[in-house]
């Protein structure tokens, strides 16, 4: 029997929008503004179940353990996002953070709308992947219940895996089984049921904010300088690892590019060798021992 899920918040008629047909193209765009801004309210009234999370994963990495992001539709395609731009901001191994999305890489770029309705699929999603104890998985599911999300979630926790739930509707109209249940309450969207709007932007903040604090505690930040790039994949972060390099050691941006050049193109090794006056061997060992942390290498 299909469920009746006309009372979830997300499935909900906004009041405030109900003329948006017979608005001006101007008084849309300020409707939608005016509800997009209380988003981050929502996001920061779940800080306590969002910095739990954060702390499953900082664990899961600190043990070589991944991080999983299951979903379908746009909550699948923000997972396989933020998993995507992992490794081009923090240098991650790309199978670090991992997204899945239900109807696999076709979904990305066009709508599968059944896959999301097989639990099944969710489960074997994981088990391809081998998840065990050391990794987490973030189920995202805005609307709360989309069964391919809820089979990662059961398939993880049989693996030993810690679990994450996502999603924009109260814990008692869709309960969850994770280990950790993250609830942003967005309200009712402009356009009726469609969550790629506050609740994708609201996924969207909420998974920014898994993984870069993540990557933080890991090193992966200097103050808050992305210090561990691939300064050569191309001339723009040629640059920016130079004026990294400056802003960290007071070098003039031509000398900073040098010390770059010397430490083939690792900012982090280059901010080393400056400071403790070493070739790049000895620094990159010394970036070995500390963990990659750039503070705890100059503190040593």
């Amino acid at each position: 029997m299909t469920q009746d899920r006309g009372h979830f918040t997300t499935e909900l008629s906004n009041e405030r929008s109900k003329r948006i047909d017979r608005m001006t193209v101007s008084e849309a765009f300020d409707l939608i503004n005016s509800e997009d801004a209380g988003v981050p309210t929502a996001v920061a009234a779940a800080k306590e179940q969002i910095v739990a999370a954060i702390d499953l994963v900082v664990a899961a990495f600190k043990a070589s353990g991944r991080l999983f992001y299951a979903g379908a539709g746009t909550s699948g395609r923000l997972g396989v996002i933020d998993a995507a731009e992992c490794p081009p901001t923090f240098l991650s191994d790309p199978s670090r953070v991992q997204g899945i999305i239900a109807g696999g890489r076709e979904a990305m770029f066009r709508s599968i709308e059944g896959a999301e309705d097989s639990a099944q699929a969710g489960a074997d999603a994981l088990e391809e992947r081998k998840i065990g104890p050391a990794d987490v998985l973030v189920g995202i599911a805005t609307g709360g219940t989309t069964p391919f999300v809820h089979g990662a979630i059961r398939y993880a926790k049989q693996a030993g895996a810690r679990t994450v739930f996502l999603a924009c509707v109260p814990a008692e109209h869709c309960p969850d089984e994770a280990d950790v249940s993250i609830r942003v309450i967005v309200g009712p969207e402009v356009i009726t049921g469609s969550t790629r709007m506050k609740a994708g932007t609201a996924t969207k903040l909420v998974l920014n904010m898994i993984t870069t604090v993540a990557m933080v505690r890991m090193g992966k930040v200097y103050e808050n300088l992305m210090v561990d790039v691939n300064a050569y994949a191309n001339r723009k972060l040629v640059d920016r690892g130079a004026r990294i390099i400056a802003a960290v050691t007071g070098l003039e941006r031509e000398t900073a590019l040098e010390k770059l050049h010397a430490a083939e193109g690792q900012v982090k090794a280059a901010i080393v060798m400056h400071f403790k006056n070493v070739d790049l061997q000895t620094a990159s060992a010394l970036l070995d021992r500390h963990e990659g942390n750039v503070r705890a290498v100059l503190a040593s």
